[in-house]
């Protein structure tokens, strides 16, 4: 699937060349069987199927970097893995001469949308992939009404969905020029994924990396609401210029260079793409990174989100601290010093029961320990008695006189806490008791 092109210009500036010859005589080999093959094969619609559509009807010319409505003539209609002439209601993928619809290329997600036809029939597209190299292939379902091959339809595009798909691609190159920035040049794009949720992309580097660098200069460079400026170039000047190639991306005859953002002296990100991208880095609104880690030796993986999905994440997380801040009762910003401090008291609680249980041989240890009106409670059973006695259970009555309620832990070490610590003698008590049967 690498173009020719762009691997005769490679090559080129190593002293080789491509057998075209060789290269065509092998694609006339590849259609012919295509032909011959039978158009049968399982419910979607083969290769084989969109090289004689391309043979027949040609490229799909696409109009969706302006727009996101469009008319289209019908120029193939695949259903049950087969060209029919008659589109009716099911699933189908259709062919139109004319497109808006951005096919899955370069990790970007195809549009979604609908398309309607005259005489009421309506399909819902909810995938568009290239076959054939550019043949837009519009995969959905009829819902209602029928049409026939050479219909004029119109196209739209879902518009809403195609904004969050471009902020996040858009995304995904101001991100690679952050990484490159922080981590060094040897950071290369190995995978991405653009969907209208998240982003998900894969690069080459050898450790766990700190999301707030990262995050800092991609948002810096989106408030810079400066114009992402696109020029189209054959692929050879492009890259002589020092546009990064995107991985998994197919170049043509001419390629599309994108620039955005402001660096030192330069455009912060010149990178190879043919997807669909934001007019402005201020349309991203904001960008999160959701998580990162490694996927294979020498690759790490950045999962993130932009614009509505950034903020609702950040919402979320801001929901559990201050529900957090509750449940301990203290000032947001003391959380982190109180969870240290209930991590220190689990810890001493531990210790002293493991002590206790070493000179006790056999028995059963509680512990209450108190702090700022609070109480922690730690039962130990020894090995010998956990059949009888389980120090889940004990726990749970001691928290229970304490005001609070349940407790984890195992059969012979278990914790748990209550708000009220002046029912310390009144939980051991209770552990005595439960104990007594």
């Amino acid at each position: 699937g690498f173009p020719l092109d762009l691997t005769q210009d490679i090559l080129r500036a190593r002293g080789m060349s491509v057998d075209t010859d060789a290269f065509d005589a092998a694609m006339d080999v590849q259609r012919e069987g295509s032909r011959s093959a039978g158009f049968t094969s399982g419910d979607a619609a083969t290769d084989d199927i969109w090289f004689a559509v391309r043979d027949k009807s040609g490229a799909t010319k696409f109009g969706g970097y302006a727009a996101t409505e469009g008319q289209g003539k019908l120029v193939a209609i695949a259903a049950g893995g087969a060209l029919v002439d008659t589109l009716q209601p099911g699933a189908a993928e259709l062919v139109f001469d004319a497109t808006p619809f951005y096919a899955e290329s370069g990790g970007q997600a195809g549009d979604h949308g609908e398309i309607s036809f005259d005489g009421g029939a309506r399909f819902i597209v909810r995938d568009v992939q290239k076959r054939a190299g550019d043949v837009h292939v519009h995969v959905g379902e009829l819902v209602s009404g029928s049409a026939k091959l050479g219909a004029v339809a119109k196209l739209h595009v879902d518009a809403v969905r195609r904004k969050a798909v471009m902020a996040n691609h858009s995304a995904t190159h101001l991100l690679h020029a952050a990484l490159r920035n922080v981590l060094g040049e040897h950071v290369t794009q190995k995978g991405s994924l653009v969907e209208a949720d998240r982003l998900r992309f894969d690069f080459s580097h050898g450790a766990p990396v700190t999301a707030e660098a990262i995050e800092d200069q991609v948002n810096a460079v989106i408030r810079q609401n400066t114009a992402a400026e696109i020029k189209v170039t054959t692929p050879e000047k492009a890259i002589e210029a020092g546009a990064l190639a995107l991985f998994g991306e197919k170049y043509g005859d001419e390629v599309r260079v994108l620039s955005m953002g402001q660096g030192e002296g330069k455009a912060y990100s010149v990178e190879l793409c043919g997807g669909i991208h934001v007019e402005r880095t201020g349309d991203i609104a904001v960008f999160v990174i959701t998580s990162e880690g490694g996927v294979s030796a020498g690759v790490r993986r950045i999962e993130a989100a932009t614009g509505a999905e950034a903020l609702a994440y950040l919402k979320g997380r801001a929901r559990i601290a201050e529900d957090l801040a509750e449940s301990l009762k203290v000032p947001l910003k003391d959380v982190p010093r109180k969870v240290s401090a209930l991590t220190d008291e689990r810890r001493s609680l531990e210790k002293d029961l493991a002590e206790a249980k070493a000179k006790i041989g056999s028995g059963v240890v509680a512990f209450v320990g108190v702090a700022d009106g609070k109480a922690g409670v730690a039962i130990g059973v020894t090995a010998d008695l956990t059949s009888k006695f389980s120090a889940v259970d004990l726990v749970k009555v001691a928290a229970a006189a304490l005001g609070g309620q349940g407790g984890g832990g195992r059969p012979d070490m278990a914790q748990a806490g209550g708000p009220d610590a002046s029912k310390a003698d009144e939980a051991i008590a209770a552990v005595k008791a439960a104990m007594a049967g």
